[in-house]
């Protein structure tokens, strides 16, 4: 029986010489590794009590719909700056070179709200932890992170410490 890991492409030297980028189209491409990765998703978040599901951009779209789907919950995207139609309620972060900035629509998470936010990666944790403080901006609470695949030796899960993360698969 096939694993998460199994379906995750290790491509050598990407973006740059010297990283391993963990691709998640692997488990895409393959209707029994999304499957399964939904479905582990599904059993992992079945006792985490929460309103809504956030989903980071890009990737986080992706598994993140069906999550709010199969628990008949909203979904919210939470985009790059610029990217969403109606009055936004952002966070500007910093990144290794610069800054960076999110948004949700003003009336997409209600003060009290619990919420899930999805993502495939979490790495040096910086962008999940802005995630968060977005949603605490707006009166949510952060019930979890979930997540695909974790860097360990990144050390994010340290950044989020005090939140409750779930990642299907560490490397």
């Amino acid at each position: 029986m096939k694993r998460i890991e199994d379906y995750i492409i290790a491509v050598p030297d990407f973006p740059k010489p010297g990283v391993l980028f963990r691709d998640i189209t692997g488990i895409l491409s393959d209707p029994d590794g999304l499957k399964l990765t939904l479905d582990t998703f599904y059993k992992t978040l079945e006792n985490v009590d929460f309103d809504v599901v956030v989903g980071l951009e890009a990737r986080g779209f992706l598994f993140g719909v069906p999550i709010a789907e199969h628990f008949h919950k909203p979904f919210v995207p939470e985009r790059k700056k610029g990217k969403l139609p109606r009055e936004t309620v952002e966070i500007t972060y910093n990144l290794e070179y610069g800054t960076a900035c999110m948004e949700v629509h003003k009336d997409a998470i209600k003060p009290g709200q619990r919420v899930v936010i999805v993502d495939d990666l979490l790495a040096t944790g910086g962008t999940a932890k802005a995630a968060a403080h977005l949603v605490e901006k707006m009166g949510g609470k952060v019930e979890c992170f979930a997540f695909v695949i974790e860097l360990a030796d990144l050390k994010g899960s340290e950044v989020l410490d005090g939140y409750r993360v779930e990642s299907l698969t560490k490397f």
